[in-house]
């Protein structure tokens, strides 16, 4: 991967709902890896832009979906604030035409720009009550009209040494609407793509109207 993909920022503390995941990172690169993209996202498939637009992924993780939405033609910025995951990300996906940035939830402060396409999955339910308000606000800068931002909730057990909370789905689709976005449920209490029995996932779909309140699917 040519450097001028990875964008890194100075030292600092990583945010408290990374915790655990570095030290995790070979494995969690092992089981992330091993379900497919259309798997994970089987649902949310036929609402995706099919030309190639501009696209967020933030808490990239090991890199599947950047790379897997980069192979679709998009062009696709990876948001990943734990290096040991990025390291495993440029590892598996060195050749897929992404952009790295060292950024996290809930502020985005080294993002600029908006995009046709975000993607926060497996993220949300790391930040407490008021990093989430914070973080909704953040969609909505970095969301382009007319676009859409598809946010995964995760339901179940905190597994050891991580920190998670549990996010009604109701929650967060009043968040947006606080920010003058559109949000419905897209799937509640699906199974889990690594075969958790107690874990459970909530997908909500979040949309940008452009201005004079055109459905971005009309585009």
């Amino acid at each position: 991967m040519d450097e001028q993909t990875l964008i890194t920022n100075p030292p600092r503390t990583l945010p408290a709902g990374t915790a655990g995941y570095g030290a995790e990172a070979e494995k969690l690169a092992e089981n992330y890896e091993r379900v497919p993209f259309e798997t994970v996202y089987a649902e949310v498939l036929p609402l995706l832009p099919t030309a190639a637009v501009r696209v967020l992924d933030i808490g990239a993780g090991t890199g599947r979906d950047a790379a897997a939405l980069a192979g679709r033609g998009h062009l696709v910025t990876a948001v990943e604030p734990v290096p040991q995951l990025r390291q495993q990300a440029l590892r598996l996906h060195g050749d897929a035409a992404v952009r790295w940035v060292d950024d996290a939830l809930p502020e985005l402060s080294t993002l600029t720009g908006e995009f046709d396409l975000v993607l926060i999955s497996a993220v949300w339910m790391h930040l407490d009550a008021g990093e989430r308000a914070t973080a909704m606000a953040g969609v909505r800068r970095l969301l382009a009209p007319g676009g859409l931002a598809v946010i995964t909730l995760r339901h179940g057990p905190v597994p050891p040494g991580r920190r998670m909370f549990e996010v009604p789905p109701a929650e967060t689709i009043a968040q947006a609407e606080r920010h003058r976005m559109r949000a419905e449920l897209l799937s509640s209490d699906g199974p889990d793509p690594l075969g958790r029995a107690d874990v459970r996932w909530s997908t909500v779909i979040v949309r940008r109207d452009r201005p004079g309140g055109s459905d971005p699917q009309d585009a």
